[in-house]
């Protein structure tokens, strides 16, 4: 008895300080795109430069919380987490690359929220069919390259050689087309003045000696381009401390009420998630169980689920939430409609 009882007690210690390899998920925070943010009191979404409207209700985005890069649950911790619903325990790799640190995660979530953004910015004015221009900037400059000191991250590429490029692929096209150690010649507007508002007399010319790549014999000038949406007024999401793609869906709905007399909710509490691209097409997102558990917290009754988070979903939808599959922006509009009129029964499910 004895030898049992000391062999129990020393496993329960052993459990207690055992690290696993795993990543606690729980709810995070929801915030309504049509309101205000809690800390600032400033609305979540600000457009200037055009005319915008009232609206009522909520489309509310959703978050999940999840443990940092270097937190390592002992093994009663993660048991616990797996026995409860609001808590989702999962392999460490699942999250966090081999390797990747807290600093590292937090950039690349970030640098995920703002293409997120523009993403929303570009799929809701498309849905309205305004105008959305594409300019070609310089997004880095390799340390130590022929750029370094003469190009900088936000100047605005018009031509290389004379011709205009309205592509990042077009950049590349036209330096590649000289040996290495040859001339070529940027037109750039700098960072400070480039915007669709510069003029002709802030375009100067940028000669640059290209250098040979390491993984060839083309030639380099040491940028990485990128293309960078331009919008005929402001738009501004000014939400902190949230990164990742995932709210693109709910960003662009937000967008789209407030630049329309009608509004879209009539009211209701909608909440959601997904991914968007330019052309609104809706992708999966991960912490669906999570994020479904924080919208039916807040009062959500409807929430729009991506469609190849549909099969998951259905299996942790909370009492009294009602799950709408969307696969486009479109769709998530004509599902508002049906919300508003009170149309439940024509709304694309889940479970279908």
């Amino acid at each position: 008895m004895l030898a049992a009882t000391l062999l129990l007690i020393g496993l329960l210690c052993a459990s207690v300080l055992m690290k696993v390899p795993y990543t606690e998920m729980s709810p995070g925070p929801t915030y309504n795109t049509l309101g205000q943010q809690d800390r600032t009191g400033e609305p979540v979404i600000t457009i200037t430069g055009r005319e915008t409207y009232p609206t009522s209700g909520h489309l509310n985005m959703t978050t999940v919380q999840v443990t940092g890069a270097n937190y390592e649950p002992s093994l009663v911790s993660a048991v616990v987490g797996w026995l409860r619903d609001d808590v989702l325990v999962v392999p460490h790799e699942n999250v966090y690359p081999e390797g990747q640190t807290d600093q590292e995660a937090q950039e690349q979530n970030a640098e995920e929220f703002a293409s997120s953004e523009d993403s929303a910015k570009t799929a809701a004015l498309n849905q309205l069919g305004i105008p959305v221009g594409t300019e070609i900037r310089v997004r880095a400059v390799s340390s130590g390259g022929p750029s370094e000191g003469k190009l900088h991250a936000g100047d605005q590429i018009i031509a290389v050689d004379g011709a205009r490029v309205t592509t990042r692929e077009g950049v590349a096209e036209q330096v590649t087309k000289h040996k290495p150690g040859e001339t070529t010649v940027f037109t750039v507007v700098p960072h400070d003045k480039a915007g669709p508002s510069h003029t002709a007399a802030d375009e100067v010319q940028v000669p640059i000696t290209t250098a040979k790549a390491p993984d060839g014999d083309r030639a380099i000038v040491g940028i990485t381009p990128a293309a960078v949406h331009t919008y005929p007024f402001t738009i501004d999401i000014g939400l902190q401390d949230v990164g990742g793609p995932s709210a693109g869906l709910m960003f662009a709905l937000g967008i789209i009420d407030k630049l329309t007399p009608d509004d879209l909710t009539g009211g209701k509490f909608v909440a959601g998630t997904g991914t968007i691209t330019d052309n609104g097409e809706v992708g999966p997102i991960g912490g669906i169980q999570m994020k479904l558990i924080a919208a039916r917290d807040k009062g959500a009754e409807y929430f729009f689920t991506p469609a190849e988070n549909c099969t998951e979903a259905v299996k942790n939808t909370p009492d009294g939430l009602t799950l709408v599959k969307v696969d486009t922006l479109g769709q998530a509009m004509d599902a508002l409609g049906k919300i508003k009129a009170g149309e439940k029964a024509g709304l694309p499910s889940c479970a279908k």
